[in-house]
């Protein structure tokens, strides 16, 4: 048996959980409504405060399709509850950003500024100017808009200069050395 597909989804206060005949798992709570469409071939039950997931089948494609699928949901319960963030650091001379509404203004070495819309269910903080926080319930569209903003200028080797995660180690590389 699958040791993340076996272990039961716990349902907070609060969050309550709708699987329709298609298998369409709907998942409401305090911070909003999330939806993943299941594979037919897995059952998803509600025992008491808690979500079963169950396979036919011990094969291959059945197994990974039982862990996933409970992963997903327990990310769609702890969304709809707690959030999920992503933090980001901007390494550089004059590199900032700013958070003012649903925009995020950064001023990355460019000519111009680069602007970015915030989606629905995702949000942006600026708690220094050095650092932008993404903060959202769809945990994959979190770090989705989290990797877009770090493609805009990825930490270089050198000095290490760009968009970073937090926390995140750069490799860096030794600069030429004057051979006379």
């Amino acid at each position: 048996m699958s040791r993340i597909g076996k272990l039961p989804v716990a349902l907070p206060v609060g969050v309550t959980v709708d699987v329709s005949a298609e298998n369409l798992v709907t998942v409401k709570g305090p911070k909003g409504t999330l939806a993943q469409q299941v594979n037919p071939d897995i059952t998803v039950k509600q025992d008491g405060e808690a979500l079963v997931l169950t396979r036919p089948t011990d094969n291959k494609p059945h197994k990974a399709m039982h862990g996933l699928y409970r992963a997903l949901i327990n990310n769609m319960v702890t969304g709809v509850t707690t959030g999920f963030s992503k933090g980001l650091e901007l390494v550089g001379t004059g590199y900032r950003a700013s958070a003012q509404g649903g925009t995020l203004t950064i001023n990355i070495g460019f000519s111009h500024p680069v602007i970015l819309n915030a989606p629905t269910n995702i949000s942006f903080e600026t708690p220094a100017p050095t650092r932008i926080i993404v903060r959202g319930i769809d945990k994959q569209q979190v770090g989705s808009i989290a990797a877009d903003i770090r493609a805009i200028r990825k930490p270089e080797p050198y000095l290490g200069k760009g968009i970073k995660y937090e926390g995140e180690i750069i490799r860096r590389k030794e600069g030429k050395t004057g051979k006379k």
